[in-house]
């Protein structure tokens, strides 16, 4: 289980050995994370050019079995759950009856047990964890569906980068080459049980590890010790901005829709029935979105930061929801709301910092595209 500081902060399974590499900390969603450990650009490059690993063990993870998961889990998300074969996952949304964002998660499916009952793995985000537990079980049938929490149980791990494969492949058993993007499965790892998917948050290939706390130990070390570079939320930001990949909390929330948010590749109204916000989801896709989440590349290296204001013709028009310096593009780039009139790209827009306004440009999304997907 982890660890709980006198702060109330709490610790991953991990975080001794995070220690040992000298790693910095701060808090994140109530727990004591790592930002990093060499410099934020280090470990950004290692990802973009060769690998880096992450401890993401403090995230929500939930296992739900049941004799009608997929039917029951199709009422909370607007994406077609029933498309998935066991081994297959979907990134997702909950909503909320208004069509905001309560998270957004992967569902991963698996294969049914002997009884019949469908199984699958539930990844949720840190902060929303506990939200996230109880809003499932207010809107599943509890008698026929068993939702486990397992969160303090395991430790998650990312392995991202094009060398990914290889040094994993390295500690594993079977033969894991052929596992596709946001597929998934049981292996063997040290002569030990462990889950891999194909998933991850950094825009390059790699994948995500779920295991007990002593294996996970174990693995951290073997990937330490073959030269793994140990990356922290600094180098994790930067690489899933780069990408355009939402953080919840900041660049979707419950206020937020996905067809706003620009995940409108997640709602497939046409092809399920009913599910929570389907209404909302409707109106706007039948009378378009007022606003939209765009892309923004700042001309100059000045930081357009969180809640900064967009401006347009000398009026605020939006805010920004997250914005750094790109270390592979070595620019000042950040994701915005703005009125859908003014969404389109070449768009020439201001940020306000510090009382005056930098001129900024709408821009196709992502910002980078990795040549390893």
């Amino acid at each position: 289980m982890s660890e709980i500081k006198s702060s109330n902060l709490l610790r991953t399974p991990l975080f001794s050995l995070e220690q040992e590499q000298k790693a910095r900390f701060v808090p994140f969603s109530g727990w004591e994370m790592p930002v990093q450990f060499t410099g934020l650009k280090q470990e950004h490059q290692a990802v973009r050019s060769k690998v880096g690993m992450f401890d993401i063990s403090h995230m929500g993870k939930f296992t739900i079995v049941g004799k009608d998961v997929v039917a029951q889990l199709q009422t909370l998300v607007p994406s077609d759950l029933s498309r998935l074969q066991p081994q297959q996952a979907q990134y997702t949304v909950l909503l909320n009856p208004q069509g905001g964002i309560i998270d957004d998660i992967i569902f991963y499916r698996q294969e049914d047990t002997s009884t019949g009952e469908e199984q699958g793995i539930l990844i949720v985000n840190a902060g929303t964890t506990d939200k996230d537990r109880n809003w499932l079980l207010e809107h599943i049938d509890t008698d026929s569906i068993k939702l486990q929490d397992i969160s303090g149980d395991r430790v998650l791990i990312a392995l991202q980068g094009k060398e990914a494969i290889t040094i994993l492949q390295s500690l594993v058993k079977e033969d894991i080459t052929n596992i596709p993007r946001f597929g998934h499965q049981q292996v063997t790892i040290t002569g030990n049980s462990a889950f891999i998917a194909r998933t991850g948050y950094t825009g390059e290939d790699g994948f995500e590890i779920m295991l007990t706390p002593e294996i996970g130990q174990e693995l951290w070390r073997s990937l330490l010790a073959v030269g793994v570079t140990p990356c922290g939320l600094g180098a994790r930001d930067t690489l899933r901005l780069e990408a355009a990949m939402c953080l919840y909390g900041q660049d979707i929330d419950e206020t937020t829709t996905p067809l706003e948010a620009g995940l409108g590749w997640l709602v497939h109204l046409n092809s399920k029935g009913d599910f929570i916000g389907r209404s909302v989801l409707e109106a706007q896709k039948t009378s378009g979105v007022s606003r939209r989440l765009v892309g923004l590349q700042m001309q100059g290296r000045h930081i357009a930061r969180h809640d900064y204001p967009v401006i347009a013709e000398g009026k605020t028009i939006g805010k920004i929801t997250s914005g750094t310096l790109a270390p592979t593009l070595g620019k000042a780039i950040a994701l915005a709301y703005v009125p859908k009139s003014l969404s389109k790209v070449g768009q020439e827009l201001a940020v306000a910092i510090r009382g005056k306004n930098y001129p900024a440009t709408v821009v196709k999304k992502p910002f980078y595209r990795s040549p390893n997907l």
